[in-house]
C-alpha cells in the first residue's frame, strides 16, 4: 500500500471520505512507522513519507472508518537524556479520535526497561498489549442542535459520573446503563429537569486506562483521572461497540441540548496515565518523550510531578501547548460540548516553577475565539509547592471555590469561626474575585463533590471509612470537616436520623441561596451514600453507583432540592451578575442592597462579626437593589427575602427587622420541617423562633396581603 504525501495538519487520523491522512509530531524521530492492524492482529507497516515542521504525515486513499492503527518511532533512545523512543514499542496517536479496548494488560513489553533493571533497555514487541487508535467518521447529523450558552448566574451545575449515575437505574434499559446513550434516556433527563440541573459536568470521559497498582489489586480507575487519549471518548461507557462511541457521544450531547442542558467536561491535561520513569511507554513517552513531558532540569531521566501521578505535561513546549488547544477545539466544534473542568488546573499554569497566572496557556486561551467563549472552570490547586490558588485565576475563568465548602461545612456543624468568613462566602466570595474585575458567578460553590464525602457522609461520619481500596485506611483527606450528628454511620436513633435531615437541607439551602454557581453531586438530592468512604476512586461497584432505589426513601429530600432550584430561578436575587455594594444603588433608594442583623434586630457591629463563636445571623437581600439590567437594559427587580441562619445547638428568638425593610414577612422556607412554600405571615420587629440548627427564609409579603 503506497501512501501518497498528504499533510502536515490537521494532526491525527482524518477521514474526508475517500481515504484517511494521517500525522504525527515527533522532533526527535528519525522516520516513523503507520501500522495498519487488522482484527485478527495482522499489522501492516507503512513509513510515512513527509515530513515538515517535524509532523510526520501521509496519506492513504483506501483507509477508512473502522480501521485500527497505531505508530512506531524510530529514534534515539536516551533516558539519561529525556528520549525514549523504541519502534519495539507500538504506540497509540495522542489525536486518536477514537480507541479500542479501555484498558491495558500490563505484559512486561509495555515497558521501556526489563523489569529489575530501570537502567536497561527491553525491546520485546508490545504489540497486542496496547490500546489502538480508531479512525472515525466525522459526519454526523446534528439537526438543529446549537449550544444553549445558559449565562452563569442561571446555572446548576451537576458533576456526575458517566457509569455511575445510570448503572443501577431500573428504568433505564439494561444494555444501555453505564453508557452515553443512558445519560441521555428520558427518564434521565426527567430526574435532571425535575431537580432544576442546568448543566451535567463530566467527570473524566477522555480514554483512560487503569494504573498498574490497582490492576495489581484486581480493581479499576473508577473516576478516570488517568488519561491516555484527549481526543478520544472513553470506549467503555459506550453501547454501540469500536469506533462508535463517538456518534454515541454526539448523540447524548444533542439530546441533552434539546432539553436544555448543558454538557461540561472534567479534563485531565495535567498528566496522561504514562506515569513516571517507571511507567510504561504507550504513547508520548515513546513518541517525543521530552517534547510532551516536564523533566528534571539536572536529571532528565526523571519526570517532574506537581500532580501525585509521576509525570506532568509540558506546557513550555508549543506542541504540547498545540495538543491540549487543539483538544478543546476539538470537542467544542466536532462534540458540542459547552465547557470545562480542569482537574490540577494550577499545573498548567507552571511555565518554570512557580504558579503564573499569565503564562503561554492562559494567555492563549484569553484570545482563542472559540474556546474563550465557552464555561472555563479550574479546579484552582495542585500538589506542588504554592499550588492553592483559589482566587488568582485570569478574570476569564471560574473557580471551584474550596473555601466556600469549607467555611459552610464548619458553620453548620458548629465550628468557632468568623461570621464574616460565613458572610464573605455566601455572597459570592468578593475577597477572592472581585479585585481583578470578576463577579459572584466566578464563584463556582459547592459543598460536597466527588472527591470526599457525599452529602449523606458528611452528616453521619466524623471519620473516613476507606477499608475497601485496600490501602489500610491511609488513602483520602483525614480533614473532612464533617460531623456524624452524635453516632458514627447507620443509625436507626430517630432524634440522630431527623438532625440528620436537617443538616442536609441545611447544605443544600445554603448552597442554592448563596450568590455564586451551585453545583450538585449525583445522588445528592436523594441521599446516596459511600459507606463513608471520602476516596472512592477505585470503587467501581455499588459503593459510588448511585442507588436508585434508595431514591424512594429520598423523596421529600429530592422535592426539596427541586423547590431550592426552582426558587433560585424565580428570584435574581440570589443569583446576581455584580457584587453587593453595601448601599443603595440609586440616590433615591433608602436602603442598601444587603443588611445584616444580630438575632436582636440590630445591625451588625464590628465586634459582632469579629466574634469567633457567632452561631446566628440575618441576612437582609434587597429586591429592589439589584444592579442587573436585563436584555432591554432595563433594571432587576425582585421581591426581598430575610435569611435567618442559626447554627447553634439552641434554638433562637430572632427579632425582625423594623418596617423600613417590610411591614410583614412571610415564611417560604424553613430547614427544621423542610417546607418550601408560603407559611405563616409575620408582622416587622415581631419574634420569630428559629430551630437548632437550621435556616428560615421570610419573603416581603406583598401589600394587599399586609391590608387583609
Amino acid at each position: 500500500m503506497r501512501p501518497w504525501p498528504g499533510t502536515p495538519y490537521p494532526l491525527g487520523a482524518t477521514y474526508d471520505g475517500a481515504g484517511t491522512n494521517f500525522a504525527l509530531f515527533s522532533e526527535v524521530a528519525e522516520f516513523v512507522e503507520l501500522c495498519l492492524i487488522d482484527d485478527d492482529g495482522t499489522e501492516k507497516r507503512i513509513k510515512l513519507p513527509e515530513v515538515d515542521g517535524f509532523v510526520h504525515h501521509g496519506y492513504l486513499p483506501t483507509v477508512g472508518p473502522g480501521q485500527l492503527y497505531g505508530y512506531r518511532v524510530h529514534g534515539p533512545y536516551d533516558p539519561a537524556n529525556g528520549m525514549r523512543c523504541n519502534p519495539n514499542k507500538l504506540l497509540l496517536d495522542p489525536y486518536a479520535k477514537a480507541v479500542a479496548g479501555s484498558n491495558v494488560d500490563w505484559h512486561e513489553s509495555l515497558f521501556g526497561y526489563p523489569f529489575g533493571e530501570p537502567d536497561g533497555r527491553n525491546d520485546a514487541d508490545s504489540a497486542g498489549h496496547v490500546p489502538l487508535g480508531v479512525v472515525v467518521s466525522p459526519y454526523f447529523d446534528w439537526g438543529n442542535d446549537r449550544l444553549p450558552k445558559i449565562p452563569y448566574n442561571e446555572s446548576v451545575i451537576y458533576e456526575t459520573h458517566v457509569r455511575g449515575l445510570t448503572l443501577q437505574h431500573p428504568f433505564v434499559p439494561e444494555e444501555i446503563r453505564g453508557t452515553y446513550a443512558g445519560l441521555a434516556h428520558p427518564v434521565v433527563i426527567e430526574h435532571l429537569k425535575k431537580v432544576g440541573v442546568t448543566a451535567v459536568e463530566l467527570m473524566p470521559v477522555h480514554q483512560f486506562i487503569t494504573d498498574h497498582a490497582l490492576f495489581e489489586r484486581g480493581m479499576r480507575n473508577y473516576w478516570g483521572y488517568n488519561t491516555i487519549g484527549f481526543f478520544a471518548p472513553h470506549s467503555a461507557y459506550s453501547a454501540t461497540g469500536r469506533g462508535n462511541q463517538v456518534q454515541e457521544f454526539k448523540a447524548m450531547v444533542r439530546d441533552l441540548h434539546e432539553a436544555g442542558i448543558e454538557v461540561i467536561l472534567d479534563v485531565v491535561y495535567n498528566h496522561t496515565a504514562e506515569g513516571n520513569h517507571l511507567g510504561p511507554t504507550l504513547s508520548m513517552r515513546g513518541i517525543d518523550n521530552d517534547a510532551y513531558y516536564r523533566l528534571v532540569d539536572d536529571e532528565r531521566k526523571f519526570y517532574m510531578d506537581y500532580t501525585g501521578t509521576g509525570n506532568s505535561l509540558n506546557v513550555r513546549n508549543p506542541h504540547t501547548l498545540q495538543l491540549i488547544m487543539d483538544s478543546l477545539r476539538y470537542w467544542v466544534t466536532e462534540m458540542h460540548v459547552d465547557g470545562f473542568r480542569f482537574d490540577l488546573a494550577a499545573t498548567l499554569a507552571r511555565e518554570f516553577y512557580d504558579v503564573d497566572r499569565l503564562s503561554a496557556f492562559f494567555d492563549i486561551v484569553q484570545q482563542d475565539p472559540v474556546i474563550s467563549q465557552v464555561k472555563l472552570i479550574a479546579e484552582p490547586w495542585d500538589v506542588g509547592p504554592g499550588g492553592y490558588q483559589v482566587g488568582n485565576f485570569p478574570p476569564l475563568w471560574t473557580e471551584w471555590n474550596g473555601k466556600f465548602r469549607d467555611t459552610v461545612r464548619d458553620f453548620w456543624r458548629g465550628e468557632p469561626a468568623t461570621l464574616g468568613e460565613f458572610a464573605s462566602r455566601i455572597t459570592g466570595s468578593s475577597d477572592l474575585y472581585q479585585d481583578d474585575g470578576r463577579r459572584p458567578f466566578a464563584s463556582i460553590n459547592f459543598v460536597t463533590a466527588h472527591d470526599g464525602f457525599t452529602l449523606n457522609d458528611l452528616v453521619s461520619y466524623n471519620d473516613k471509612h476507606n477499608e475497601a481500596n485496600g490501602e489500610d485506611n491511609r488513602d483520602g483527606a483525614n480533614d473532612n470537616r464533617s460531623w456524624n450528628c452524635g453516632v458514627e454511620g447507620p443509625t436507626e436513633d430517630a432524634e440522630v436520623l431527623a438532625l440528620r435531615a436537617k443538616q442536609r437541607r441545611n447544605m443544600l439551602a445554603t448552597l442554592m441561596l448563596s450568590q455564586g454557581v451551585p453545583m450538585l453531586v449525583a445522588g445528592d438530592e436523594i441521599g446516596r451514600t459511600q459507606g463513608g468512604n471520602n476516596n472512592a476512586y477505585c470503587q467501581d461497584n455499588e459503593i459510588s453507583w448511585v442507588d436508585w432505589e434508595r431514591a424512594e426513601d429520598f423523596g421529600e429530600l429530592k422535592a426539596f432540592t427541586s423547590a431550592l432550584t426552582r426558587m433560585r430561578r424565580e428570584h435574581p436575587v440570589f443569583r446576581r451578575r455584580r457584587f453587593f455594594a453595601g448601599r443603595p444603588i440609586r440616590k433615591s433608594d433608602e436602603l442598601r442592597d444587603i443588611g445584616w442583623f444580630t438575632p436582636s434586630g440590630q445591625e451588625m457591629t464590628e465586634q459582632d462579626w469579629e466574634s469567633g463563636f457567632g452561631r446566628c445571623i440575618v441576612v437582609f437581600l434587597n429586591g429592589e437593589g439589584i444592579a442587573d439590567l436585563d436584555q432591554r437594559g432595563e433594571q432587576v427587580t425582585d421581591d426581598s427575602f430575610l435569611l435567618c441562619f442559626n447554627a447553634h445547638h439552641e434554638d433562637i428568638d430572632v427579632t425582625l427587622p423594623n418596617g423600613d425593610y417590610a411591614e410583614n414577612w412571610t415564611v417560604v422556607v424553613d430547614t427544621a420541617t423542610g417546607e418550601v412554600g408560603e407559611g405563616p405571615t409575620i408582622p416587622a420587629k415581631s419574634s420569630l423562633k428559629v430551630e437548632a440548627r437550621s435556616l428560615v427564609v421570610l419573603q416581603r409579603a406583598e401589600e394587599e396581603e399586609d391590608q387583609r
